[in-house]
């Protein structure tokens, strides 16, 4: 078995696995975000992403990037941390950190056959979409659990 560790690569090492597994005629599927405090929404959400492919390929928001998206108080938890987390769950394959604003670039090298985002987005608004479907991919949404956001968890906690 994998160590979790051995999950989390670079970019030009997460674009030479994912080639490797398409050339074996897997079907990879790429979502992305922050994950700052994992709980059942997210765990739901994955779980059901890895379930559209053979291979899920995480792109992890960077310490600075969800700052800037997120607020200055934000993430809680440090990215190597929140890639370690995500990396030990057996559905995740591969987790690459990204630090623009958006996955864009990531999408662009890794070219996945799957992208998927959560419902809250319209297919033809996310980030890459047009990328995806371009070089014969297609993009899915993923209904969410209702109840769970990391957002709402922190509010909880500030309010006991």
């Amino acid at each position: 078995m994998e160590k979790s560790a051995e999950k989390i690569k670079n970019l030009v090492s997460a674009k030479e696995l994912v080639e490797s597994w398409k050339r074996k005629g897997l079907k990879v599927v790429f979502t992305n975000g922050c994950f700052d405090i994992l709980h059942l929404g997210h765990v739901d959400y994955l779980e059901k992403a890895r379930s559209l492919g053979d291979k899920l390929v995480l792109g992890l928001n960077s310490d600075e990037s969800v700052s800037r998206f997120k607020g200055p108080n934000r993430p809680i938890q440090d990215e190597n941390s929140r890639a370690h987390v995500l990396a030990s769950l057996q559905f995740i394959d591969l987790v690459v950190f990204f630090n623009q604003d958006t996955p864009l670039k990531l999408i662009s090298e890794l070219l996945p056959n799957v992208l998927v985002k959560g419902s809250d987005y319209l297919a033809e608004n996310i980030v890459g979409a047009d990328v995806v479907k371009k070089n014969g991919g297609e993009v899915k949404t993923i209904e969410f659990v209702p109840g769970y956001s990391t957002s709402g968890i922190i509010e909880k906690i500030k309010k006991t």
